[in-house]
C-alpha cells in the first residue's frame, strides 16, 4: 500500500483543486488537511514527513472530492475565521465575508463614543459571528439577536457559548424586531445593526457556483432589487432607537444611493454616511438618529 505524508498529501491536493478550477487551492488544501489532522496549518510544514493513516485518508478523500465540487471550504470544515475570531458554520447559515467585519469596526467605534453599558440588537444574525465580535470587542455591550431561522440561531447559540458570552448575547427567535418585546427585553436601543439579505433576483441567478448551489437561499435573496428587507427594517427602526442611537447596515455594492435615499425620506436621522470596503465598493451605511423628535 502507497504511504502519504503530509508535504505529498498537499502537493497532490492543491494540484487537484487547481484542475478543478478551484481558487485559492493551496489554502483550501493546508485548511482540508490541518483540519483532518487536528493541526495548526504552520504544523503542517514542521511535521512535512509525518504519514497519515488510513482512517485519515478515506475523510480526506471525502471532503477533497466536495472541495473539487465547489463547495465553501467552511462548510467542508465547520468553521471559518471572522475578526480574528474562530466562528463556527453550517450549510444552514451564511459564511460571513471579510467585508461584514467593517461594519463590525464601525459598531465598535460607535459604542466606544458612549459611556455606559450600551444596548445592542443585531438583526439576521446568522451565525451570530457580528454579534459574538461586538461582544467580544466592547465588554460594555449587551446584545439581542434575532434569525427568522431556528437551525441558524442553533449555530449562534454554539458560537455565543464558544467564547462565554451567553449572559451577554440573548438569541430570539423571528422575524427582525417581530421578538423583541421592548418591555420584556429592553428599553430602546442604542444600536441596531444588521447584514440583511440584500441580493436581488437577477443577481442571485448570477453568483458564483458555490454560493449559489449551498449557501442558504433565505440568508441571500431579498427580492427584485435586493431591498425588501432595508425597507422593512426602516419602517420599523425609529420605534427600537434611543436619540443619538445608530443604525448601522451592510449593503451591496450598488445599492448605496438607494439606501440613503430610503433613510433620508424618514426625516429620523440626523446624519447619514456610507463607508466604502477594499474594492472601492459602498458597503456600509451609518445613520445616527436626531437627539429628539
Amino acid at each position: 500500500m502507497e504511504s502519504w505524508t503530509i508535504n505529498k498529501l498537499l502537493v497532490w491536493i492543491h494540484q487537484y483543486l487547481k484542475d478543478k478550477g478551484i481558487e485559492s487551492p493551496r489554502l483550501h488544501a493546508e485548511l482540508l488537511l490541518s483540519n483532518i489532522l487536528g493541526l495548526k496549518r504552520i504544523e503542517l510544514y514542521t511535521q512535512h514527513d509525518k504519514q497519515v493513516s488510513k482512517q485519515d485518508l478515506d475523510k480526506l478523500h471525502v471532503l477533497v472530492k466536495r472541495a473539487g465540487l465547489h463547495e465553501p471550504i467552511a462548510y467542508l470544515v465547520g468553521k471559518t475565521e471572522f475578526y480574528s475570531l474562530e466562528i463556527e458554520v453550517s450549510k444552514d447559515c451564511l459564511i460571513p465575508r471579510p467585508e461584514t467585519e467593517l461594519l463590525v469596526q464601525r459598531a465598535i467605534e460607535f459604542l466606544r463614543m458612549r459611556d455606559g453599558i450600551q444596548s445592542v440588537c443585531d438583526l439576521c444574525t446568522g451565525s451570530g459571528c457580528i454579534a459574538v465580535a461586538i461582544a467580544k470587542n466592547f465588554p460594555q455591550a449587551n446584545l439581542i439577536a434575532t434569525d427568522i431561522s431556528d437551525q441558524a440561531l442553533l449555530i449562534a447559540a454554539r458560537n455565543t457559548e464558544k467564547f462565554n458570552l451567553q449572559n451577554r448575547i440573548k438569541l430570539l427567535s423571528g422575524d427582525l424586531f417581530d421578538p423583541v418585546i421592548p418591555q420584556l427585553d429592553t428599553g430602546k436601543f442604542d444600536l441596531i445593526v444588521s447584514n440583511p439579505p440584500y441580493v436581488s433576483n437577477i443577481e442571485y441567478e448570477k453568483l458564483d457556483k458555490n454560493v449559489k448551489d449551498h449557501e442558504p437561499q433565505i440568508a441571500l435573496l431579498a427580492g427584485h432589487d435586493g431591498l425588501d428587507i432595508y425597507k422593512r427594517i426602516i419602517e420599523k427602526v425609529d420605534t427600537f432607537l434611543k436619540p443619538n442611537a445608530a443604525l448601522i447596515l451592510e449593503i451591496g455594492y450598488a445599492q448605496g444611493k438607494t439606501v440613503y435615499e430610503l433613510l433620508d425620506k424618514t426625516n429620523v436621522f440626523s446624519e447619514i454616511r456610507i463607508d466604502r470596503d477594499s474594492q472601492n465598493n459602498d458597503r456600509i451605511v451609518t445613520a445616527i438618529k436626531q437627539h429628539s423628535l
